[in-house]
């Protein structure tokens, strides 16, 4: 017994800080420089406000769905765990396999590119130098987890709560003073996007995060109630203020120069506060990729601890183990900075994101669905939550997945083609490990 608590994540987390997580992890790069190629890709404006209620709505039912898969199984691992425990090993590895070394770090790399590429407004950089302040950042956010979860926590909720400002503030002013009102469904003109596929993988990388926060479930105070709270209100907010800050960007700036914007947040902040208006924003920026840069290391390595605990990876006895004293996963922190490093020091930020979004919403297609096998292989217990509007919700959630997946093969065959190559490439080291495992169990036994 005492060695099962010796190997236990510290309980630190409250539902407050879950419902920051949610936010802190959603909204990080994707507000900023998602607008101008969803507005491209969709053709207007309208449409484009479309694709992000559109992409909201999905989320939403899928995260609602998924709510209840959480609190039926509040295990460490996240989806990873569910998908084992519904679906069978293969599955849920194959899922873990894209969390850990594809999703978390490469969203994690994207952001903190992003952060240093921000940073230029104040102090000039080369493209080395940013890269490593980039990397700077990563090992100074390892530290802080490594030390304690609190102060992941902590800079977590800070950097949430400081980037929701600029946001706020120009969609509150950009509401009530724009002058452009440029909502409209007429095609923009010299504008010839993908098709409303790449539109929607633009509104949902920008979505993307919420399902991780379900990778904490050893990390928070009573997960079976407070894991789904915050992630139904946590995306629910994170709708709300994308939809707001869209519709105040078409109220600030006329479509055309919003669509070929590529520092659409500054733009946006300059025409409406003026030149104090772009700094107000790059710090509001800054303080939200940095935000969720720090959780995507925090539920990266979760990820990679989880598998570790089932001997899902190699080296799994040094990935699954905690700090003695500091109680926290800090090999698997460590592993899960140098991946993200190396995807800093190979990659650019829209060649690590368009890699990501197809991929993972195979799996999160595939965790809606498992609702229906949840419900079949657990007895219901009333004082949980449940999903509501059964099963209406969860189709909707699998209504949208699916034309993602459609919509992305049509218009973008080649992104998809490279994200169900990177997750295949899970399979040998399944099976590796697969393998190893039955044979030290068969010597085990024959000893």
């Amino acid at each position: 017994m005492a060695t099962e608590n010796k190997n236990q994540l510290k309980k630190t987390m409250n539902a407050f800080q879950g419902v920051m997580y949610v936010i802190g992890l959603v909204i990080g790069s994707g507000v900023f420089l998602k607008p101008s190629i969803v507005l491209e890709n969709a053709g207007s404006t309208g449409v484009a406000l479309l694709m992000w209620i559109f992409g909201g709505v999905i989320t939403i039912a899928a995260a609602l769905t998924v709510a209840e898969i959480a609190a039926y199984i509040p295990k460490i691992g996240g989806l990873y765990t569910y998908l084992r425990e519904l679906y069978g090993d293969l599955v849920g590895f194959l899922f873990g396999w894209v969390g850990a070394l594809i999703n978390c770090p490469g969203s994690g790399a994207a952001l903190a590119i992003a952060c240093s590429t921000f940073s230029t407004f104040f102090i000039p950089m080369t493209g080395t130098q940013q890269k490593m302040f980039a990397v700077s950042l990563v090992i100074v956010l390892t530290i802080a987890q490594i030390i304690s979860t609190k102060y992941g926590v902590w800079l977590q909720t800070l950097a949430t709560i400081g980037k929701l400002l600029p946001i706020a503030a120009i969609a509150i002013l950009g509401l009530v003073s724009g002058t452009a009102h440029d909502i409209n469904f007429s095609t923009l003109q010299n504008v010839q996007g993908a098709g409303t596929g790449v539109a929607l993988l633009g509104v949902l990388w920008a979505y993307d995060g919420w399902l991780s926060c379900c990778t904490l479930a050893a990390d928070m105070k009573n997960p079976e109630k407070n894991i789904p709270k915050a992630i139904v209100i946590g995306i629910t907010f994170v709708m709300l203020v994308y939809i707001a800050f869209n519709a105040a960007i078409f109220n600030i700036l006329p479509g055309p120069i919003t669509a070929v914007s590529d520092k659409i947040g500054v733009d946006v902040a300059s025409k409406l506060l003026g030149p104090s208006g772009a700094t107000f924003i790059t710090i509001g920026m800054m303080l939200s990729v940095f935000g969720g840069l720090n959780g995507q290391l925090t539920c990266g390595s979760r990820y990679a601890f989880a598998m570790a605990e089932r001997k899902d990876l190699p080296a799994s006895k040094v990935l699954g183990s905690l700090h003695p004293k500091l109680g926290t996963p800090i090999n698997a922190l460590i592993f899960q900075a140098i991946i993200t490093i190396l995807y800093i020091l190979s990659g650019t930020f829209n060649s690590i994101t368009d890699l990501i979004v197809f991929a993972l919403w195979i799996f999160y297609t595939l965790g809606t669905i498992s609702i229906f096998v949840l419900r079949k292989k657990f007895t219901r217990n009333p004082k949980l939550y449940h999903v509501p509007l059964y099963p209406i919700v969860p189709l909707i959630g699998i209504a949208g997945g699916v034309y993602l997946l459609y919509s992305t093969l049509k218009d973008s065959p080649a992104s998809a083609l490279f994200g169900i190559g990177l997750t295949l490439l899970g399979l040998p080291v399944y099976y590796y490990c697969n393998r190893n495992n039955n044979k030290i169990e068969d010597n085990n036994k024959a000893a």
